[in-house]
């Protein structure tokens, strides 16, 4: 086990953070719901929660989860994403966002919030968020946000559930950043994207509160930013296996 010492906290600190804060949110949301006030909505949802197994004997602990609390008309939005080296402890990715969410039309949200990123070994940044979110035509589940700041850059996701049977389910989704503005020190460049696809099969153990699902993920950067993340020692694409289940609850 490694004896590194991090100065931006240990991994199983910031879980324990990102945790609390989305249990705050939760809580938040539960005092201040009101009498004769539209019924409150709540609840944590973990899209990814996984191990993945890539090149090299590269193992990640990944993890992918909202906390929502609101009404129809305005919800409040923890979200936490991150990769983390099961080898090192050390995160290759964590972001943490605080959103709002309001209707835009039948199917769509519109989204405003604050993100921040800060992994381990690289720069901490903070942006605006904005953005949409919502079902697409064939019910394509769509989030594309835009994050502002000094580096901004642009983020699309899509998914889809197609059920081969009640409870068996095969989820394919991509998602796509594309930075606007050179970021050295971050390992991106203007235009070089990062295109993610994974394809996840889930069995449904108890009404999609407890999915456990295998599958694949693809990662892939371009232009620039591949040459920026072999310049510095790493690979441009990744192929990996992945075991994880999702949580509703």
């Amino acid at each position: 086990m490694s004896t590194q010492t991090h100065p931006k906290g240990t991994p199983m600190k910031n879980l324990i953070t990102s945790g609390a804060v989305a249990l705050a949110t939760f809580a938040a949301g539960a005092a201040l719901a009101e009498p004769g006030v539209a019924p409150l909505i709540y609840g944590i949802q973990a899209e990814q929660l996984e191990y993945r197994f890539g090149e090299n004997d590269e193992e990640l602990l990944v993890w992918d989860f909202d906390a929502m609390v609101g009404n129809d008309e305005l919800k409040l939005v923890f979200r936490s994403e991150a990769e983390m080296e099961t080898a090192s402890n050390d995160f290759e990715t964590l972001e943490n966002q605080l959103r709002l969410q309001m209707p835009i039309s039948t199917f769509f949200d519109a989204v405003v919030g604050a993100h921040a990123s800060t992994p381990t070994d690289g720069p901490d940044r903070y942006n605006l968020v904005v953005g949409v979110k919502g079902l697409a035509p064939q019910w394509f589940e769509i989030d594309a946000d835009l994050y502002l700041s000094e580096h901004p850059f642009g983020r699309f996701e899509a998914e889809y559930e197609a059920l081969l049977t009640n409870r068996l389910i095969l989820t394919p989704s991509i998602e796509v950043n594309m930075p606007f503005k050179d970021d050295i020190k971050a390992g991106q460049a203007a235009g070089g994207a990062t295109i993610e696809i994974g394809a996840r099969l889930s069995y449904d153990l108890v009404d999609r509160a407890i999915s456990p699902y295998v599958g694949v993920n693809y990662e892939k950067s371009f232009g620039g930013t591949a040459d920026l993340i072999e310049a510095g020692g790493g690979q441009s694409d990744n192929l990996s296996l992945v075991v994880g289940t999702r949580l509703f609850f």
